[in-house]
């Protein structure tokens, strides 16, 4: 399985290069008159260029968390201490609701604050000052206060060993919130681009790392200053049979069984959502409204996944042009397992026989 997942990546990876002549033309790109190609980097190292750029580029901006100073567990933050001072970059206490708590008040001060939860299962703990504080904080005051500037990174979702307490994926508990941003990259092209927009965006973000991507994950990716739009999906693959939706690592299986698809003669069309909250709805409905069909697909427990919320949208934007219903092919409603994961996680073959369903419905 795991030896399937590195090369759907990497050839999910080959696919998101970009030439120089987009990335000159994006108007994202802070760094026009230099549209140099970058190195071939990981996800983690993408991330790590990301935080970087923040650091340097803003000298409100703090990184803190637990074991950030010597680089986190997953060397995200490898480098940062040594060059911006342990008074920008630091350690905390192992505390989730008081690094959330403090940085909620580190960028009420009109500071960027980017906290790291270690891993999202232990997220939970921060619940309450990332729902009640950081989401609210703008609107209980009349708009005469807010913590815009509070990004919150955590990696999520499957790594293949992690068990129930290390690869939860608890996105659509934020996406319930009003008054947070969820961003979740599926490439180290698209993390750090994303990672500066989310630092820089005027409201609070959740961004999720996909942890099984860290090192599995390399592309081309520029090493000057970029952002990508938040709230804008990006269509990977265009077709004309069905749509799938979907984020993160998933995106790489969804690849695959779009390819193996192909070869049955059913043209897939597949769209990176990106950003969760607010999601983009106009380019999903778009394509529905083409192919007429919809699956959507994601590691986190079916029940009351975000998956949900995108067949309910689409149902009642597209009710008379659907062919088919919105297929889900999501996690079970279990606590992920170890042993199992295998059977737990949703596979190329389990997503290409709901395409071929929904096709023939």
């Amino acid at each position: 399985m795991a030896m399937a997942m590195t090369m759907a990546v990497k050839r999910l990876g080959t696919r998101f290069l970009i030439s120089k002549r987009e990335l000159s033309n994006s108007t994202f790109n802070e760094q026009k008159k230099n549209p140099q190609e970058g190195k071939l980097v990981n996800l983690f190292s993408a991330i790590n260029q990301a935080l970087h750029i923040a650091l340097e580029t803003d000298p409100r901006a703090y990184v803190f968390g637990e074991d950030v100073s010597f680089g986190g567990v997953f060397r995200c933050t490898t480098g940062l201490a040594d060059r911006f001072g342990k008074q920008r970059v630091f350690n905390t206490p192992l505390c989730e609701q008081g690094i959330v708590g403090f940085g909620v008040g580190l960028a009420a001060m009109g500071n960027r604050a980017i906290a790291e939860i270690q891993f999202a299962d232990y997220i939970y703990p921060a619940f309450d000052q990332i729902v009640n504080e950081a989401a609210k904080f703008r609107y209980r005051s009349g708009n005469q206060f807010n913590c815009g500037g509070l990004t919150i990174r955590s990696p999520y979702g499957a790594v293949g060993h992690g068990g129930h307490y290390h690869s939860q994926s608890p996105e659509a508990f934020f996406c319930h919130v009003p008054g947070l941003k969820v961003v979740i990259p599926r490439s180290p092209k698209q993390a750090k681009g994303l990672l500066l927009a989310c630092i820089r965006d005027p409201n609070p973000v959740v961004f999720f790392e996909p942890k099984w991507l860290y090192r599995l994950a390399v592309e081309e990716v520029p090493e000057h200053d970029y952002m990508l739009p938040l709230s804008q999906a990006e269509v990977i693959r265009h077709g004309s049979d069905i749509t799938l939706v979907g984020w993160g690592a998933q995106l790489s299986v969804m690849e695959d069984a779009c390819a193996d698809a192909a070869k049955d003669g059913i043209s897939c069309e597949l769209i990176d959502l990106r950003t969760l909250i607010p999601w983009d709805k106009e380019t999903v409905e778009s394509s529905v409204r083409k192919t007429g069909r919809l699956l959507v697909s994601h590691e986190a427990p079916v029940t009351g996944g975000f998956g949900a919320e995108i067949s309910a949208s689409i149902t009642e934007r597209c009710f008379l042009r659907l062919e088919a219903p919105v297929s889900r092919i999501c996690g079970l409603d279990t606590p992920f397992p170890l042993v199992f994961e295998p059977f737990y996680l949703p596979t190329k073959n389990m997503i290409l026989d709901a395409i071929k369903a929904t096709v023939n419905y």
